[in-house]
């Protein structure tokens, strides 16, 4: 991380994603700013930075608060910041002629030419400038002009306490140190020299280290405390003594004096930290050596009473996030939703994306899942941007769930796709056996029991050719290789999603996932269904099968895939024949009476001709990395050698158990 200490030399920011505040304590409502702030970096392939100021405002604008205390200094900002992973720091000198600013001003040449935001993101309570009159609204006006979007984050509440410094420092000041810890999302701490003291504890059997600390830093209220010490890396446990000295020299100065347990090197000089835990009792003054002793016993029996209820419990690591995709979709995270939370047993992350809905679907998942991660997309950006934008912003994951909000989950649905694809690791991308939830004895028209595509890259499965739905009796229950899994219901490794950059953004939606598969077995890796396993999908619950922008996007996606993915020989024979074949579609929609279903097949073809050399550019890009990645021969598996047209309409071949195995490629 780079800090800034001048603002005057700061480098000339491309772009940024920036938040702005005091931060002190870094608490959890902070974390949350900073996670989002870090989260949209990622996605928006910039730099993140926190910007605050120093002095605090309130040492600078309030004339009565001597007795004012920081939560952290800059350095334990600094260190708080590195490891929640934020790229710059700047720190702004604040004085009074800064408050001073005129609020248009500051907005201006302070945040839009000085960091270029893309997006600015800040807590509900905001204010700045002259009068404190610049608020959120203000900033709003000028998304346009500056080019960023702004996103508020609501205030944080626990036990319907809103989370705030102030609030901390006042838990901390009255010896609620379990609370003031809980608001901090950590163990509030403090570092400091340790410096000779009166050497008193040593001639009782409790020798103690006498801490000197910044004075800008916040002492909790007197008496004793359980404590960690960490001393190069090390962490001891202890108690500590905040209040009054009673004896040596200097009598009434207040100490912090703490007793290292099991700990006899000589420290002095040196710099410890420690984190407070828990607040054993208030300060007392005692008449004979006999009362200090017995109570200092009581004390450390005490204290150890604490460490027993804080024995490490092992926290499974979250390697795997379920990532759904909303839009408008609150009715759907009503129904589906909680079993999805419900019917794993796996570590799992789950996150709602949404891409901006003008439904209630945040209020209610903020309400009613507090325990799910909403990630809001300041647009519609379709099913493939969206999700690249969200799945590029999260880190530290194995494995990601694709998962439509229209899927009813079952018991332990995900856990053998996951075992699976942990035992190997050629495993790309797997997906569940998928059912008709309106039907439950037929399989569903996306993705039935895994895809296939044909010699002329028409997508069909085993389950579902064309329009025809097979019943399920259990007939395509083996776990077997495949050519494209579900956008539905789809899990695929986070690196080879990140590797091979996701979805092609140009389909918006429909059949990108199968395009990405095609390129992950160009380079070698399996697809699999899993089909001891399954769940149901409603299916067209955000856009119709019969919808003309539907039929768009297929016969539009589908022709863009075959172009990039399929060889320059085979191209010069296969597109010819795929205009004729869409133009047979074509005068079917007609006959049927479907004009807009004409129309959009037009439409298709016309984007194909005006597209043709961006097509081919990213061809060649997806080339490159496809070579790049390879880890072995294409896996031409779940490709029909035939056109599955001719064997449907001309041979009466309606179900997948009708089509020849010999007419399958194999590895």
């Amino acid at each position: 991380m780079k800090v800034y200490n001048d603002i005057n030399i700061l480098p000339q920011f491309k772009s940024s994603v920036i938040t702005i505040g005091s931060f002190d304590g870094i608490h959890i409502a902070h974390q949350k700013i900073l996670q989002l702030l870090t989260a949209k970096s990622r996605e928006y392939d910039t730099e993140s930075v926190v910007i605050t100021f120093e002095p605090h405002p309130r040492l600078v604008l309030s004339q009565n608060d001597d007795g004012f205390k920081l939560l952290s200094t800059r350095e334990e900002k600094i260190e708080l910041l590195e490891k929640l992973g934020v790229d710059n720091f700047v720190i702004v000198p604040f004085t009074v002629e800064f408050s001073r600013i005129d609020p248009r001003e500051y907005i201006e040449k302070f945040i839009c030419q000085t960091f270029n935001p893309k997006v600015i993101i800040l807590g509900y309570d905001h204010r700045f400038g002259l009068n404190r009159a610049g608020d959120i609204d203000l900033i709003r006006q000028y998304e346009k002009k500056c080019g960023f979007k702004v996103i508020q984050i609501e205030k944080e509440e626990y036990n319907s306490i809103t989370v705030s410094s102030s609030k901390i420092r006042n838990y901390l000041l009255q010896g609620d140190i379990k609370t003031a810890n809980v608001l901090l999302g950590r163990y509030y701490s403090f570092t400091g020299k340790i410096v000779h003291g009166n050497k008193v504890g040593r001639k009782i059997g409790f020798r103690t280290a006498n801490l000197k600390i910044p004075e800008e830093k916040l002492v909790p209220a007197d008496g004793v405390y359980a404590v960690y010490v960490r001393i190069d890396d090390e962490r001891y446990k202890g108690m500590m003594y905040i209040g009054k000295k009673y004896y040596g020299n200097n009598p009434g100065e207040r100490v912090l004096e703490v007793n290292i347990f099991d700990f006899h090197r000589d420290i002095y000089g040196e710099k410890i930290k420690i984190e407070i835990i828990d607040f054993i009792r208030p300060g007392i003054k005692f008449k004979t050596r006999e009362q200090v002793i017995s109570q200092l016993n009581e004390d450390k029996a005490e204290v150890l009473k604490v460490f027993k209820t804080l024995l490490p419990q092992k926290k499974q690591k979250k390697n795997i996030a379920i990532v759904i995709l909303n839009y408008n979709g609150v009715d759907f995270l009503k129904k589906f939703l909680d079993k999805v939370l419900h019917f794993t047993h796996l570590p799992i992350r789950y996150i709602i994306a949404d891409n901006a809905s003008t439904d209630n679907s945040v209020e209610y998942l903020k309400k009613y899942f507090p325990e799910v991660e909403v990630y809001e997309l300041e647009s519609n950006y379709g099913f493939s941007l969206g999700y690249n934008r969200v799945i590029k912003s999260l880190k530290d994951l194995d494995f990601v769930v694709f998962l439509n909000s229209d899927v009813e989950v079952t018991e332990g649905w995900l856990e053998p796709v996951i075992s699976l694809m942990e035992q190997d690791k050629g495993i790309a991308i797997a997906q569940p056996k998928i059912l008709s939830f309106n039907n439950k004895a037929y399989f569903e028209y996306a993705g039935a029991a895994g895809g296939y595509i044909d010699v002329l890259a028409y997508p069909f499965c085993r389950g579902r050719i064309f329009d025809d739905v097979e019943k399920d009796t259990g007939q395509y229950n083996a776990t077997t290789e495949v050519f494209w899994a579900s956008g539905a219901a789809m899990v695929m490794r986070k690196e080879i999603f990140d590797r091979f950059e996701g979805f092609d953004s140009d389909f918006f939606a429909h059949q990108e996932e199968i395009d990405l598969a095609w390129r992950v077995k160009r380079a070698g890796y399996k697809v699999m269904a899993v089909n001891e396993t399954h769940v149901y999908h409603v299916g067209g619950g955000t856009l119709s099968y019969v919808n003309p922008m539907k039929t768009y996007l297929n016969f539009r996606n589908n022709m863009i895939m075959l172009l990039k993915n399929d060889s320059l020989m085979n191209i010069l024979w296969k597109f010819p024949l795929r205009l004729i074949l869409d133009g047979v579609a074509g005068v079917k929609f007609m006959i049927e009476g479907k004009p807009k279903s004409v129309k959009a097949i037009l439409k298709a073809h016309f984007y194909i001709y005006g597209h043709i050399l961006h097509i081919f550019k990213k061809r060649k890009h997806y080339n490159i990395l496809i070579n790049k990645h390879r880890t072995g021969k294409y896996r031409k598996t779940g490709i029909y050698k035939k056109p599955l047209i001719f064997s449907y309409y001309l041979f009466g071949k309606k179900k997948f158990s009708e089509l020849k195995e010999k007419d399958f490629y194999k590895e």
